[in-house]
């Protein structure tokens, strides 16, 4: 008996030694598939709302950094979006003509870059506008602000010459007599991007849950419903938009009433949109902690409200694709101090990872650019670690989602993805796999693979922080060397570090990182 009992400690002394070990299906079909584009980006119609500031996209540094995040959509949207009026008759700013002068026998990404006295003037004056916008959204007292020709045609430069493709939010609370949606000013939007050949897709307002509060005019489900189709018959009257793809209706977080006009919608208007669009936060930016960024239970409520989504969808529109049209860590601009840091990646990659998992087809980043603190790239068009968590998941993850599971360890506290590699990277082949994982364990972690991926050779992308400010730095290290760009218009190479068969792979405490499995032969990925 006493040896039974010694024999047991012995092994449960060497399963605890060897830490966590992962179980992966690599045979048969993947679990799930998502976009190519699962991965997108936001532009917030805030940008627009002192128009100057519309051009800090012609930034070549800008260009660089979206590039590098295609192929993806760029959902030009937000609460600005129901309160932007477009003028055909009104000329753009100076900074707008300035950037806006197309060269000889130039396509749309031929056009002069904004000069760069005017990008210097305009980032000086950046603060002051961000503090406008924040202040303006705690407030929730908004004024029409008009756009012209120009903020459209900078942003459909950018989002083109970024390879992003442009979806562009329409207003929705331009109403007539009866609440009905009036489409006069959509309608003028429209003329003049046929007349240019924009290839665009569209949306119908933001959040129609809170238009109350923004504007003290309230939409029910049913006729919103009513106004989406309205619009979709619109787009049918332009050539270039006869079957330009319809998204909506842009939902905030899933509570109560927000459900109740999710269904109302579907029901009444779900069949002419392409896309079921909702968004989705963590927590409040103005009281979030350090702790609420690592606490696994604040992950989980993610599984609830993605849950919620696709019960309703599968209620009243089946097989329709569900986006997380906009979406981040914290609302209200972000958690100062927390959403611009290392800390912000464990929610961000966890999201990523779950979307997939769960059956949401796109996940659009809130925000590239713009005011706030849950940007990827900063005032200075400095790369946050977000940005760089970004490029890595799309330099390696592929749209294959494999099934994994972990024994020896909390699974919510060390936290575990499995896709097929990207196809589209050439360093690799079809049938690699790509391991993500999470440790919210205060020590380090070991994983131990399975049989089937232990004789593997591996690559390593370990991304820690740097710095003093450990987890709350804006500085991020891959395999121990520091994040750059290396000018602006060149990125740093993503170096691997090469790990031998047979390896544990190891996460300090409070780390996030890669692993591609090479030479796996995974049939679902082949």
């Amino acid at each position: 008996m006493l040896r039974r009992l010694l024999l047991l400690w012995l092994l449960l002394a060497g399963q605890a030694a060897a830490g966590a070990v992962l179980s992966a299906e690599l045979r048969g079909p993947p679990a799930r598939e998502v976009s190519p584009e699962f991965l997108s980006l936001t532009i917030d119609a805030n940008l627009a709302a002192d128009p100057r500031f519309i051009t800090v996209l012609g930034s070549p540094k800008l260009r660089t950094l979206a590039g590098a995040l295609s192929p993806g959509f760029l959902r030009f949207g937000g609460t600005r979006t129901d309160f932007l009026i477009f003028d055909p008759e009104k000329s753009g700013t100076s900074e707008e003509r300035d950037f806006w002068e197309p060269q000889v026998n130039e396509g749309v990404c031929g056009l002069k870059v904004v000069p760069s006295v005017v990008e210097e003037l305009l980032l000086s004056q950046w603060p002051i506008q961000e503090k406008l916008l924040l202040k303006e959204q705690a407030w929730k007292k908004y004024k029409n602000t008009t756009i012209t020709k120009s903020t459209v045609d900078i942003l459909y430069s950018f989002a083109k010459c970024s390879k992003l493709h442009l979806i562009f939010g329409l207003n929705a609370l331009l109403r007539k007599g009866g609440l009905q949606w009036d489409s006069s000013n959509a309608q003028l939007l429209l003329d003049y991007c046929d007349s240019q050949h924009y290839n665009m897709s569209w949306e119908l307002g933001n959040e129609p849950n809170s238009f109350r509060k923004k504007s003290g005019t309230y939409i029910d489900g049913f006729q919103l419903g009513q106004d989406f189709i309205h619009l979709y018959y619109l787009l049918r009257n332009y050539s270039s938009y006869r079957n330009a793809k319809l998204y909506g209706p842009d939902v905030g977080q899933p509570r109560k009433n927000t459900q109740k006009l999710l269904k109302s919608f579907l029901k009444s208007g779900g069949k002419v949109i392409d896309s079921v669009t909702w968004h989705h936060y963590y927590v409040n930016g103005r009281i979030a902690t350090r702790k609420d960024f690592l606490s696994p239970e604040v992950l989980e409520t993610f599984i609830t409200a993605v849950k919620d989504v696709l019960q309703i969808v599968d209620a009243t529109v089946p097989g329709k694709k569900v986006w997380l049209g906009e979406t981040s860590s914290a609302y209200g601009g972000g958690a100062p101090r927390l959403s611009n840091t290392y800390v912000a990646g464990f929610m961000w990659l966890d999201k990523l990872g779950l979307s997939a998992r769960l059956g949401i087809d796109v996940v659009m980043r809130q925000v590239f650019f713009g005011a706030g603190t849950y940007h990827l790239v900063d005032a200075n068009f400095e790369p946050l670690p977000d940005y760089w968590l970004s490029l890595l998941y799309k330099k390696l993850v592929g749209t294959k989602v494999l099934r994994v599971s972990l024994m020896g360890a909390d699974p919510k506290k060390l936290r575990v993805y499995l896709h097929c590699t990207n196809s589209h990277e050439p360093m690799y082949k079809e049938g690699d796999v790509t391991l993500f994982v999470l440790n919210l364990y205060n020590v380090t972690k070991h994983v131990e693979l399975p049989p089937n991926l232990s004789n593997k050779h591996i690559d390593e992308y370990l991304l820690l922080p740097h710095g003093k400010q450990d987890i709350l730095s804006r500085s991020i290290e891959l395999n121990g060397h520091v994040l750059r760009m290396v000018d602006n218009k060149t990125l740093p190479v993503l170096t691997a570090k090469p790990l031998s068969p047979g390896s544990t792979l190891g996460l300090p405490a409070f780390s996030y990182g890669f692993y591609v499995m090479k030479n796996a032969k995974a049939t679902a990925c082949i």
